[in-house]
């Protein structure tokens, strides 16, 4: 990519996955991008694992409907501490939440700089995630990001935009 915006126009939801290998040097690449996100006053509260094994990733989509992500040979997982991250004094709003979401948004940038497919899984079972794998149990459980070589095009939902003046008001 030559710039920011057309990796972002670029990037969509993968749904379609072809299986391939992730070299462990582009697992730690999606990881530093993660690790790079911006966090509130910068606590970083947030977790990642990585579901590499047969037997770490069987037992992961076990607890998700989403089984179009079982060809992905390498599942993140990100969950947020909200016991120690940044705290909105005027309203109490806890960033655990936002930090995570921006975590996950670098990583899937950089999965798709990397040219692999990705994308955001929320529909999972947390409680039988933490039964699987009871370290994930302090943790609110943001999202699950598959990660592979791209087997479809996008939908045509992924050009689909609101106009600008929907979303944008200057005041």
């Amino acid at each position: 990519m030559n710039d920011f915006l057309s990796l972002s126009k670029a990037r969509y939801s993968v749904r379609g996955f072809d299986g391939c290998e992730i070299p462990q040097e582009h697992i730690d690449k999606i990881i530093e991008a993660g690790i790079a996100a911006p966090t509130g006053v910068n606590y970083q509260p947030i977790k990642i694992w990585v579901f590499r094994s047969d037997e770490a990733r069987e037992k992961l989509l076990s607890c998700t409907k989403m089984k179009f992500i079982e060809p992905a040979k390498v599942i993140f997982a990100i969950g947020a501490d909200p016991t120690h991250s940044w705290v909105r004094p005027s309203d109490g709003k806890n960033f655990a939440d936002v930090d995570a979401a921006i975590v996950i948004t670098h990583m899937m940038l950089e999965i798709h700089d990397l040219g692999y497919g990705s994308t955001w899984i929320g529909h999972f079972d947390v409680n039988a995630l933490a039964e699987l794998y009871p370290e994930t149990k302090e943790y609110s459980m943001i999202g699950l990001l598959p990660v592979s070589g791209i087997a479809m095009e996008p939908s045509e939902r992924h050009a689909k935009r609101k106009p600008v003046k929907e979303i944008v008001t200057e005041l």
